[in-house]
């Protein structure tokens, strides 16, 4: 796995909107925090773009990622936000450049597109936070300055309390996945999931869970859970019941779904669409060790 080189002060990290429209007011605020802490910040041309549900057309998102991709004076390229939208950028994107000098990208939810992408160029990318989660109660926030640290060669390491639907074991394997919703576009893409052997994160927001289920039996059918050398479970925010309600709350969707196998399990690893939202080194050798009253979460790099 090829790792970017790590920031320094004065580097120049991009801003760039490839999905859902955003709220230039937050986007310009994140803008400032990233100043605070001594980067140069440039936000993409059409950033605050909109086009029904995107920050733009097609061809104006993936000019300005583009652009961010190409320029060797930009060291990582942050996301505003996910929302919607970032397979059909991705589709209009020439990768040459940067996979010739690759560079970090931090972004989470519709990101899974590209953190799937680069997992298969072998090119690690943080699963982290994006400019709404910046700060919390207008205070920097602990997931955002565990970014910085990560961004600037300080590798987190993770430990939680047990979870009572943990299943104990170790495991080691390349960590993959992101968003389930995501993941689950991409099945019979080229941007499928490369189970083998690797350990799975997963998280979600406002899926209703007979949704959750039929993503799981999805992975289960077609071998993808059988593989797995373990999985982290983080956050599944506001998931809904139809008129009917299912049964299950999304844990036990999940645990059912893996209860033939024997990996590790870590249920609410701090991930996902609510506070803390902690990077993960995607495309990373990882190290879980799930035990009766405390897991970890390491990367071995």
């Amino acid at each position: 796995m090829i790792y970017p080189p790590y920031l320094k002060v004065g580097d120049k990290i991009a801003i760039v909107s490839p999905a859902g429209k955003v709220n230039p007011e937050i986007v310009k605020h994140g803008a400032t925090l990233l100043e605070e802490e001594g980067f140069e910040v440039e936000i993409g041309e059409h950033a605050f773009g909109q086009s029904g549900v995107f920050a733009g057309t097609d061809v104006e998102r993936a000019g300005d990622m583009q652009k961010a991709l190409d320029d060797e004076s930009v060291k990582a390229i942050l996301f505003a936000r996910g929302g919607y939208g970032s397979l059909r950028t991705h589709q209009l994107l020439d990768w040459s450049r940067f996979l010739q000098r690759p560079k970090w990208l931090i972004g989470f939810s519709d990101i899974t597109v590209f953190h799937a992408f680069l997992f298969q160029q072998g090119i690690a990318s943080i699963h982290g936070v994006m400019t709404a989660f910046f700060d919390q109660e207008g205070v920097p926030s602990e997931s955002f300055r565990l970014t910085i640290d990560l961004l600037k060669g300080k590798i987190p390491w993770f430990k939680e309390a047990n979870h009572p639907l943990n299943r104990a074991g170790e495991a080691s394997g390349s960590l993959i996945g992101g968003n389930m919703s995501i993941v689950y576009s991409l099945r019979g893409t080229p941007l499928d999931l490369s189970p083998e052997g690797n350990i799975l994160f997963i998280e979600d927001l406002a899926e209703y869970h007979y949704h959750l289920d039929r993503m799981m039996m999805n992975l289960k059918v077609s071998g993808i859970l059988a593989k797995l050398s373990g999985l982290v479970v983080g956050h599944f925010s506001d998931m809904k019941d139809g008129d009917t309600g299912f049964g299950k709350e999304a844990a036990a969707i999940i645990k059912e779904a893996v209860d033939d196998y024997d990996y590790p399990v870590m249920f609410g690893f701090p991930a996902g669409h609510v506070m803390p939202n902690y990077p993960l080194i995607m495309g990373a050798e990882t190290r879980l060790t799930v035990g009766e009253k405390e897991s970890r979460l390491s990367f071995q790099i």
